[in-house]
């Protein structure tokens, strides 16, 4: 008796097929995308350099992002210290995580959106940026704080510039927490250079920033490591 064609995939067949099509279902329409929120605002995700990327749309920062499997294939973009900024199921749908909404809020695509990418600067533009960073942190923190760069080369300048960028939103936001001006008290002062790694430490009255373009595109410390380094207080008291 001759065989009847298969008409669609076989029960034996059936969870590849299906596990093949749910992935396909889960990848990214655009590799820049811009995301509405279900409670308001919104945000960029770029998917198109060497690791995932967000820009909200109320403020200037780009998180760098790190990608983990959580519960039921899920994908999870976390922050430098970890914590869960995407969320990413298979099917593709999309919650993230904010301060004001920990517990999550849905997001839904909308289209395609810019790269999000640092411009290259030259010394005299990386010294205005330091110089109106250290005007806003200071009113921020009611005291002046200094922003200096060392060893800056053409690799690093627009990246360090991020960084300061970066760090003042740190003391902005400190400076309207509970307690927050009280730490920023001991802060005197920024200095970013280039390093291996993108690090952060607080040593003597001094935020030591480094940022590490050979790492990687946009390889600095965020404003939640920054801000956590500085709630954990000054490692070192000021010389003599």
């Amino acid at each position: 008796m001759a065989g009847v064609a298969s008409q669609g995939p076989s029960a034996v067949a059936a969870p590849a097929w299906l596990d093949f099509h749910l992935k396909e279902k889960s990848r990214p329409a655009f590799p820049v995308a811009h995301y509405a929120v279900a409670t308001g605002g919104g945000f960029v995700l770029d998917r198109g350099g060497a690791r995932p990327s967000l820009r909200f749309d109320d403020s200037p920062e780009v998180w760098l992002l790190r990608s983990a499997r959580g519960p039921r294939g899920d994908e999870i973009l976390a922050d430098d210290l970890g914590g869960p900024l995407l969320r990413i199921n298979r099917l593709g749908g999309v919650t993230v995580f904010t301060p004001r909404h920990p517990e999550g809020s849905a997001a839904a695509l909308e289209g395609p959106a810019g790269p999000l990418r640092l411009a290259r600067l030259d010394a005299g533009a990386l010294y205005q940026r330091l110089v109106a960073a250290s005007a806003r942190a200071s009113r921020a923190a009611q005291r002046l704080i200094a922003f200096q760069a060392l060893d800056v080369d053409a690799d690093s300048a627009a990246l360090i510039a991020d960084a300061a960028l970066v760090a003042t939103e740190s003391v902005v936001q400190l400076a309207t927490s509970p307690g927050g001006r009280q730490r920023l008290s001991q802060v005197g002062r920024f200095d970013f250079t280039r390093g291996r790694a993108a690090e952060v430490r607080f040593e003597g009255g001094v935020i030591h920033i480094a940022v590490a373009p050979d790492a990687g595109p946009g390889e600095r410390p965020s404003s939640a490591r920054i801000r956590q380094t500085i709630l954990q207080g000054d490692h070192r008291p000021p010389g003599p």
